[in-house]
């Protein structure tokens, strides 16, 4: 019976599949024939998206594979962004589409704002100490290692200035591949999980310090202590600041709004606008967005907004222990209790499901390897990776009693990150179109390698500590 059942189950997928082909070739077609050079119109969007949410589930076929979705996701992007080198450019206006580039930077802000929920305060401080150790050694020996040694040896010749650059481009740690990896894998209250996504939020504070110098070093021709120390002190505010006054002022926020309202969409609204404001107040002092999301998500964990009381769960909760004796009337606290302490993260998830997927499948579509056919270019990248590696790897020393290699290979990730520090370079006019590509690949490779060896070394973990047990 159940090989009947299974042999069905793949006639009908296979029939689903077929049918999703027929309609995307027919949609291809349409497409095709219609005038795209006019602005973006809205149902064009959400076929767009459509397409890319489809996808990424499709790619989820990666995990028989043992290796995480956000793979397949990112290898997704990869073939859609590069099909036009086939001679197919049905998806090129998904590059200049403002609308799903605004969905995929989203996007990458609810993952943070997620993690954050996730999170929790207290396990990050116990890590602190060693999540700052690693997040400096994460930055300062990469960018040694690609201002003194990589940059001058594979690419003589260049200004010094370009080497600062090459050098700032390997601090860069794009948290939220990793993170998307231990989210997938269950693994994100592990100590190594939290000492990585501690160091991240250092690593992004401490690169945009470096950032920041560089460029006036570039522009100026020197950085002075000052600007070093507002940047500085700016960050370790906003971070500081924003946890501890969140803390105060959530329970709060959440007393009054609930006056207004007690059901559960008060209750969403006020979770998912308090992580949009403190990603803005980032972006305003000059930190990226995601690392004020994050901030919120830790300030929200133990929040669980007792105040909120859904008026239909009360009176559903009344009717069904309406017939209990008077000392069991206590159930009906507890029940509404365990109502009020739903945890907002299962709020935000299908606003995950929407926006994370869109986000990935676009920082694939970024990478381009046709930088790939230019083999000197290929191997000098493939040396500079090497350094990128090196660097992040050796900040696992530091990070104690846990996996090392898991931390180390949590902080290789350089995603957009990266490339926008390449960006940065390039419009000061120190980062050549040579050097743009090197980074490139650089940043293909750190982005698509990390995932399937986290996913392996968490693995062997999770049966090591079985086979102890």
């Amino acid at each position: 019976m159940q090989i009947q059942i299974k042999k069905l189950w793949s006639r009908r997928s296979f029939i689903v599949a077929a049918s999703v082909l027929v309609f995307s070739l027919w949609a291809t077609t349409a497409f095709a024939s219609s005038d795209t050079t006019n602005s973006i119109h809205p149902a064009e969007t959400f076929f767009w998206i459509a397409i890319i949410l489809v996808g990424a589930k499709l790619s989820g076929l990666v995990e028989r594979f043992g290796q995480p979705p956000v793979l397949g996701e990112l290898l997704l992007g990869v073939l859609l962004g590069n099909l036009s080198l086939l001679g197919i450019k049905f998806f090129e206006p998904l590059g200049s589409n403002e609308i799903i580039h605004f969905l995929a930077e989203l996007g990458v802000v609810i993952l943070l704002f997620q993690i954050g929920l996730e999170s929790n305060i207290g396990q990050m401080k116990k890590v602190g100490l060693r999540a700052f150790l690693v997040a400096c050694i994460g930055v300062v020996v990469p960018f040694i290692l690609g201002t003194y040694v990589a940059g001058p040896l594979l690419l003589p010749g260049l200004s010094f200035n370009a080497y600062l650059f090459i050098g700032a481009t390997l601090t860069a740690t794009s948290v939220g591949i990793t993170a998307r990896v231990f989210k997938d894998l269950k693994k994100l209250q592990t100590p190594e999980a939290q000492i990585v996504l501690g160091a991240a939020v250092i690593d992004d504070v401490l690169g945009l310090i470096i950032l920041a110098v560089v460029s006036a070093i570039v522009t100026t021709g020197a950085a002075g202590l000052g600007l070093i120390s507002v940047i500085t002190a700016k960050a370790i505010l906003f971070l500081i600041g924003s946890i501890l006054v969140g803390q105060i002022s959530a329970p709060l926020l959440g007393k009054w709004f609930s006056r207004v309202n007690q059901g559960t969409g008060m209750k969403f609204t006020l979770a998912i606008a308090f992580g949009l404001v403190l990603a803005y107040l980032a972006q305003q002092i000059g930190l990226a967005p995601i690392v004020g999301a994050f901030a919120a998500g830790l300030v929200l964990d133990p929040i669980h907004f007792r105040y909120f009381r859904d008026p239909q769960v009360v009176v559903d909760v009344e009717q069904a222990t309406a017939n209990f004796p008077v000392s069991d009337r206590q159930k009906i606290t507890d029940a509404l209790e365990h109502h009020a302490d739903r945890h907002i993260e299962d709020l935000i998830e299908p606003v995950g499901y929407l926006l994370v997927p869109i986000f990935f499948v676009m920082t694939g579509f970024g990478v381009k390897v046709d930088v790939l056919f230019n083999l000197p270019i290929v191997l000098v990248a493939l040396g500079v990776t090497a350094v990128a590696f090196i660097g992040k790897i050796v900040a696992g020393v530091v990070a104690g009693k846990v996996d090392k290699l898991i931390v180390g290979f949590g902080m290789i990730p350089r995603g957009e990150v990266g490339l926008i520090f390449a960006v940065m370079g390039q419009s000061l006019g120190v980062v050549s179109d040579e050097v743009f590509s090197i980074i490139v690949i650089m940043v293909i490779i750190s982005t698509l390698c990390p995932p399937p060896i986290l996913t392996y070394l968490l693995k062997r973990k999770s049966e090591a500590e079985t086979a102890r047990a």
